[in-house]
């Protein structure tokens, strides 16, 4: 045992020196503002795109367009953002991320500005496709600055803001949205990222140093691959997310989506095999813990259901509005500022990411259990307890998720070269949106399916000629016939009135299998957490590490 100690130690130290020399202790005089200004982009699109799907009716009535003509609106701003995420590897190795950020976010706070004023839908669906190619840099430029430039010591906090900023802005959205309709106008669901832009633009201005000028004897990397991925992934994406309003393969809109973005994904493999791009290092995600991370990521995304499809539907189901849904799902936002910096002070104690990554998934699989137990008589109030857990659920899991995705792009290597940083981020980012809208597509798939079958085992208990049931009708058909035209008139009624009662019976059943799924998603993940090899150290190490005499000395990376 003793034997075994020594040979293992002596390696664990040389990569935690490695990776401590590889981080600059500092990278600017306001290393904090640096921090805030990637963390306010992630945050801030994800509360772009949150506003846009609850605001789409909205917009809708304000372009006065149809519902299938609505439903490209969203594909629009998402697919765009799938589409510039690889992209970003190619513009952020070329410029920097500084440069990118900052003129992007210029942009986007200028097209924000223009949304709610524009009354062509055509121009609309441009607007927005450009609104999110220019906010999905944010995202994967957040995670390359935090692995080239952010000091080790500031790590934890960094993860702990993250998960403020990017899960506060999903489950804050419905409240906001609700208040902005109610006391100035639907508009303020854009206007909103143009207030917020111009703070991130002032923190990166004056928090991240400039790059150094690229060495003009280098030959321009080509950006040919990239577009024929980001086409690739943008076209089945916009397929994925338009499958079950089109009904699948029987639409020849989503085969077009489909096959071609297909077709350029392999286009993009053929270019990548015949010449392989210097920025991009495909071999390095062949990593263990890269690929279960990429999993936990996808299925993280799908138990977002919860507050995301969930919860507001069966509360929808009710008549309810918005404003009215808000109260139910901020209260998951309620415990997330305290439980982010606890787990926070925890990493940086030498807490294992792994157990903070478990913890969450169990509060959450026991609050979507506790959410099982939903019955229609169920109010926003009935809710408050289960979404304080989780909340607690999911500011565990995503700061132990994004924890352990960190310490694998340390011990694996992904600081030493920035192609390395770059396609790591990329490939999180791809596999973020993707589980976000394959777990979203899949829900309501779910609930669609879940619901027809408890209306037919419903049905077969309400026929006509059963004593309960032709009891029921009579009663009812007395209690409408004041107040309709006739006894024929009030029978109908009745009848409608029972077929109404039925179909809510079976969408809150539907609704009841949706939590019970997600409960056992949570308990599968578990197994998948289980399986990730541990880090050789932990965050305390490593800041520890950086203190040594010559750790970290690189002042502008």
């Amino acid at each position: 045992m003793a034997a075994s100690t020594i040979t293992v130690q002596p390696s664990a130290v040389e990569i935690a020196r490695g990776a401590a020399a590889a981080i600059p202790s500092e990278v600017s005089r306001r290393p904090l503002l640096g921090i805030l200004g990637v963390v306010t982009g992630a945050g801030l699109v994800t509360l772009a795109g949150r506003m846009l799907s609850l605001g789409l009716a909205d917009m809708k009535g304000h372009v006065g367009i149809s519902f299938d003509d609505g439903a490209w609106l969203d594909s629009a701003f998402n697919a765009s953002l799938m589409f510039i995420g690889p992209f970003t590897v190619y513009i952020g190795g070329l410029l920097g991320p500084r440069r990118v950020l900052l003129f992007a976010a210029g942009l986007f706070a200028a097209t924000s500005i223009f949304l709610p004023l524009i009354h062509s839908y055509s121009l609309l669906v441009v607007a927005l496709i450009f609104a999110g190619m220019t906010s999905g840099t944010f995202y994967p430029l957040t995670l390359t600055f935090a692995l080239r430039n952010i000091p080790l010591r500031y790590l934890p906090y960094t993860i702990a803001l993250y998960a403020i900023f990017v899960d506060g802005g999903v489950n804050v959205a419905p409240s906001l949205y609700g208040w902005y309709r109610d006391h100035l106008s639907w508009q303020w669901m854009f206007w909103n990222s143009a207030l917020i832009a111009p703070v991130m633009m002032i923190c990166i201005y004056f928090g991240i140093p400039p790059q150094p000028p690229r060495k003009k004897s280098a030959p321009a990397p080509s950006f040919v691959g990239f577009l024929y991925l980001s086409f690739g992934l943008a076209l089945i994406f916009t397929a994925l997310q338009q499958g079950q309003r089109l009904d699948w393969w029987r639409s020849g809109e989503f085969n077009a989506c489909f096959w071609s973005g297909s077709f350029f994904l392999l286009c993009a493999l053929v270019r990548r095999l015949r010449a392989p791009n210097p920025l991009v290092a495909l071999p390095y995600l062949a990593q263990w813990n890269t690929i279960v991370l990429g999993c936990l990521l996808f299925w993280f995304r799908f138990t977002l259901c919860t507050t995301i499809i969930l919860i507001p539907q069966s509360l929808a189901i009710h008549g309810f509005e918005a404003d009215q849904i808000g109260p139910a799902i901020i209260w998951s936002a309620v415990p997330l500022l305290p439980i982010a910096l606890i787990a926070a002070f925890l990493l940086a104690l030498k807490a294992d990411p792994r157990l903070l990554f478990a913890a969450g998934l169990a509060c959450t699989a026991f609050a979507a259990w506790m959410c099982a137990q939903y019955t229609t008589a169920w109010a926003a109030q009935n809710f408050y307890r289960t979404e304080l857990l989780v909340g607690v659920g999911q500011a565990f899991a995503f700061i132990g998720l994004v924890g352990c995705i960190v310490l694998q792009a340390i011990f694996t290597g992904g600081l030493a070269k920035a192609e390395r940083a770059l396609s790591f981020s990329a490939y999180f980012h791809v596999i973020r949106l993707f589980g976000g809208t394959a777990g979203a597509i899949y829900m309501g798939h779910f609930i669609a399916q879940r619901e027809k079958l408890h209306s037919n085992l419903l049905g077969l208990h309400v026929n006509g000629g059963n004593w309960i049931t032709d009891q029921n009708i009579r009663a009812m058909t007395a209690g409408l016939y004041a107040k309709s035209s006739g006894i024929t008139a009030a029978g109908a009624r009745a009848i409608d009135l029972i077929g109404a009662r039925l179909r809510l019976q079976a969408y809150s059943l539907s609704l009841i299998d949706g939590f019970l799924l997600l409960a056992w998603s949570c308990f599968c993940a578990l197994i998948l957490v289980a399986l990730l090899r541990k880090s050789p150290l932990n965050y305390g190490d490593l800041s520890a590490m950086q203190q040594l005499p010559g750790a970290g000395k690189r002042s502008n990376p």
